[in-house]
C-alpha cells in the first residue's frame, strides 16, 4: 500500500483574479498562494491593487465575471465574480484590520474588542451586549497581549492612533481569526506606533500560527517583519519572493523617484529574482 501523502491546503489561494472599473483594471489576472502560518507583506504604489486584493479575499468586493476564483481555508469565497455560499462562515475565520481602525469612538475599548465575538454569539446576546464573562476575560487578555490592557475602559476615541490600531488587532484575537488581513494598518502612524503595531502582528503570527497578510507602503517594515513580500504594479504581481531579496532597482520600478533614498535601507540587497510584469514563480522557467 502506498504511503499517504499529506497535502497542506493553502490558507489563501487566488487564481487568475481580475477586477475592472470604468477608469482602469485594478487587478489583472492575479494568481497567488499564501501558506498557513506565513507573514506576508503586500507592497506597491498607491493604486497598485493592494487594498482591492485584500477586499476580494474576504468577499467584500467581487471580481470580474471571468475565470477568476478565490479559496480561503480550503473553501471557495468567490468564483467568476459570484460569491460562494460559504462566504459568511469564512468571514468569521478571517480578521480584517482597516487603516481607519473601525472602532466606535464613544464606546469603551473593551466593548469594541468584544465585538469580535459577535460572529459566534446568539442573536439575543449580540442585541443586548450581554457578553459572557469568559469572553470578557478573553478580551482583556487580548488587550494585554497588544500592550493596552490599561486602556480597556477608556473611550476608544481617547486612544492614540497606534493604540486604536492595536485595539483593532486585539479584536481579531477575540474573534479567534485564523487569518488576519491588515490593510495599510500603519499608514497614518508615527514610526514608534508603527513599530508597536507591526510587533503585535508579528507576535500573533509567531505565537498563534495565525496567517498574516499586511499591505504596506513602508518597505523597511516589510523587510524587518515579513519574510515574504508580494509586490503589485498596475494590478499585476511583479515580484513574489523573500523580503531580503528586495533591491533598490526593483523598488524604483514600483515607486519611481519616491524611493531614491532606499539605497540605504537595512535589508535591501543588491540583487533579487525580479522580472518586470512576471510572477517570479514563472521566472526560472522563462529563463531556461
Amino acid at each position: 500500500m502506498d504511503a499517504a501523502v499529506s497535502v497542506v491546503e493553502p490558507a489563501i489561494k487566488v487564481t487568475r483574479l481580475s477586477k475592472s472599473f470604468i477608469c482602469c483594471k485594478a487587478l489583472d489576472e492575479v494568481s497567488l498562494e499564501i501558506r498557513p502560518g506565513e507573514m506576508v507583506a503586500l507592497i506597491g504604489a498607491s493604486g497598485s491593487g493592494k487594498s482591492t486584493l485584500l477586499r476580494h479575499v474576504t468577499g467584500l468586493t467581487l471580481g470580474d465575471r471571468d475565470l477568476g476564483s478565490i479559496e480561503v481555508l480550503g473553501k471557495p469565497v468567490q468564483s467568476c465574480g459570484r460569491p460562494s455560499r460559504h462566504i459568511r462562515a469564512i468571514r468569521a475565520r478571517v480578521g480584517f484590520v482597516f487603516q481607519q481602525f473601525n472602532l466606535v469612538g464613544r464606546l469603551p475599548v473593551m466593548t469594541n474588542v468584544l465585538t469580535g465575538t459577535l460572529g459566534r454569539m446568539p442573536l439575543w446576546r449580540s442585541l443586548t451586549g450581554a457578553f459572557p464573562e469568559a469572553d470578557r476575560r478573553l478580551a482583556l487578555d487580548a488587550l494585554d497581549r497588544v500592550g493596552i490592557a490599561d486602556k480597556a475602559w477608556e473611550r476608544a476615541s481617547a486612544l492614540s492612533g497606534g493604540q486604536q490600531q492595536r485595539a483593532a488587532i486585539a479584536r481579531t484575537l477575540v474573534q479567534k481569526a485564523e487569518i488576519i488581513l491588515a490593510d495599510e494598518p500603519i499608514a497614518s502612524l508615527d514610526p514608534e506606533s508603527s513599530r508597536r503595531v507591526m510587533e503585535s502582528l508579528a507576535r500573533i503570527n509567531a505565537e498563534d500560527k495565525v496567517t498574516v497578510v499586511v499591505s504596506l507602503h513602508q518597505v523597511d517594515f516589510a523587510i524587518r517583519f515579513c519574510p515574504r513580500t508580494v509586490a503589485l504594479k498596475a494590478g499585476r504581481v511583479v515580484y513574489d519572493g523573500p523580503s531580503a531579496a528586495l533591491t533598490p532597482q526593483l523598488l524604483r520600478d514600483l515607486y519611481g523617484s519616491e524611493v531614491d533614498e532606499l539605497d540605504g535601507i537595512e535589508g535591501v540587497q543588491g540583487s533579487a529574482s525580479f522580472v518586470t510584469g512576471i510572477h517570479t514563480s514563472h521566472a526560472a522557467a522563462l529563463a531556461g
